[in-house]
């Protein structure tokens, strides 16, 4: 971990990403405060299925397509992370059912995933979850006791000496010029009265469903450019038709409607580290995998802030790289 004794830092945003890296800051040592105007968890990380899912991320979203080896050494963070803080992980797997199956196992054996085909679908292991409000309470508390100072405001420019992390999601307006590269994207989640409680994660063309033993969560829309929370009749209804698509029973059962708005990039991997704009960093842009790259991120971070390497995805996440692709 970077020796971070001496630093000062705000971090502006209390998702999965403002969280870990506010947790990481201070383990290393450094002063951190903490500053969201929301109430705890009213964020897209609390509106989310909590996958940690490098295996069906890669095989099925063209934006991940190349960044596998990416994505496993962020969910390869979690196992540690998780025990210290006190975070269940679901390492079920997940299976896929659909129309393409030996393409996506193809794809998979091609990354050096394990996974097998049974029947009607593909499985693997690789993919875990955990519930994403549990894991924003105990990342909160833990970061509590590690010294991060809360506050429920809004974040301004970086002042009295301390550095800016902005882990602000979606939000666009300008404390650092690369903000405006961000894209909203408003994503839907249905929440069932029940449904399958344990087991895989099941993924289909668009659509999936996570077993959970307060109801199972269907998943979810990508409404480009999107920044409303607006709930959508025609998406739920929408969302509901795939998932029953694949199994009928969940016809029966009741369900409650979600809406989170997430942020992406261009490329779709998130923009981390140094802003054109003096003492700010960013954090921001992590798409449908916040939680997935959460303490990559935050490892990133802490480096960046005690002036250390910040290893070898650092270039793939430098925000510097669209005004490079331009040039």
């Amino acid at each position: 971990m970077a020796r971070l004794t001496g630093a000062k830092v705000t971090v502006a945003g209390a998702g999965a990403l403002g969280l870990c890296i506010a947790l990481e800051l201070a383990r290393g040592g450094a002063e951190v405060s903490l500053l969201d105007p929301a109430a705890p968890g009213d964020n897209a990380s609390g509106v989310a299925a909590g996958m940690l899912a490098p295996a069906f991320e890669t095989a099925l979203d063209a934006a991940s397509a190349d960044h596998g080896d990416l994505l496993l050494a962020a969910r390869d963070l979690w196992p540690e992370l998780a025990e210290r803080v006190g975070i269940s992980l679901d390492r079920s797997g997940a299976a896929y059912y659909g129309e393409h199956i030996g393409a996506v196992a193809a794809r998979l054996k091609a990354l050096g995933i394990e996974a097998g085909v049974y029947g009607d679908r593909v499985y693997t292991r690789e993919d875990w979850r955990l519930s994403p409000r549990m894991a924003l309470a105990a990342l909160r508390s833990a970061a509590e006791a590690a010294g991060v100072r809360f506050e429920q405001t809004r974040a301004e420019a970086p002042a009295d000496g301390a550095l800016l992390v902005l882990a602000t999601g979606a939000e666009r307006r300008g404390l650092a010029a690369e903000l405006a590269l961000l894209e909203p994207i408003k994503g839907h989640i249905l929440r069932l009265s029940g449904g399958p409680d344990i087991g895989p994660v099941i993924r289909g063309d668009g659509i999936y469903i996570v077993p959970d033993p307060s109801g199972a969560i269907v998943g979810a829309t990508m409404e480009r450019r999107v920044d409303d929370r607006t709930i959508d009749a025609a998406r739920v209804a929408a969302l509901r038709a795939a998932a029953e698509a694949l199994f009928p029973e969940l016809a029966e059962l009741e369900a409650r409607a979600e809406t989170g708005i997430r942020a992406a990039t261009p490329d779709g991997l998130p923009m981390v580290g140094p802003s054109v704009t003096p003492d700010v960093l960013l954090a921001v842009g992590a798409r449908r995998n916040g939680w997935l790259l959460a303490p990559l991120v935050a490892q990133v971070v802490a480096a960046y802030v005690a002036g250390d390497d910040p290893g070898p995805f650092a270039a793939r996440l430098d925000p510097r790289r669209f005004d490079r692709q331009q040039g």
